[in-house]
């Protein structure tokens, strides 16, 4: 698994904005849509592409488009949504599916109660979007569910992450071709399973707690 933690001045300010309790929900969504389309930026790197003749004003010449099949973005429901747009204003061309999780409060494990993905990911990039790693369970769940598809590799995108969610990320998808891209690497999980500093329940962030 290859790691990436974003070392920026505009990705490290922008996070400390998300992290202060003061910070209104409408603030907090516009921060992070700017914040994952700086991360999709070191996210697409490995983007596959394809020559692509072009005539300009002067001449021809070659260039590269997207390959085929299209890259896949997969938000992680509900929280993954709030990172959706900024993760297409990089990829238009990219196409999206959805997979509903959900972790349990007294056991940390997730639960998946919908999902939204071809049949068949087979030679298929996927992009998951999920914006805090803290036990690993949740993205861990997504990342197997994905490569059970037949996904080619996995890059996660993620806001925040926690030592022990990379550990148990990288001991389950030992082999794969997985790519890990966090905006900060925090201190530790408290034993609520919650990432310390953090910046509390993204999704309640994003949108409420209804």
């Amino acid at each position: 698994m290859r790691l990436h933690v974003a070392d920026h001045p505009l990705i490290t300010h922008k996070i400390t904005v998300l992290r202060d309790k003061n910070t209104s929900s409408p603030v907090f969504r516009q921060l992070t849509e700017e914040l994952v389309t700086l991360l999709a930026y070191e996210a697409t790197r490995n983007v596959r592409v394809e020559p692509y003749e072009i005539e300009t004003p002067v001449t021809a010449t070659t260039g590269v488009r997207i390959s085929e099949p299209k890259p896949l973005v997969v938000p992680i429901l509900r929280a993954g949504l709030g990172m959706l747009d900024g993760m297409v204003k990089l990829l238009p061309t990219a196409e999206v599916g959805f997979l509903g999780m959900a972790r349990n409060e007294e056991t940390f494990e997730p639960v998946t109660y919908a999902e939204r993905l071809p049949d068949d990911l087979s030679d298929r990039q996927c992009f998951v979007l999920d914006p805090m790693l803290a036990t690993g369970g949740s993205l861990g769940a997504a990342i197997e569910f994905l490569f059970q598809r037949g996904a080619q590799d996995v890059t996660a995108v993620c806001l925040l992450g926690s030592p022990e969610g990379v550990k148990a990320i990288e001991k389950q998808v030992d082999g794969r071709d997985v790519t890990l891209v966090l905006g900060a690497l925090d201190e530790r999980l408290n034993e609520k399973g919650y990432i310390v500093p953090g910046l509390g329940d993204a999704g309640d962030r994003l949108y409420g707690t209804v």
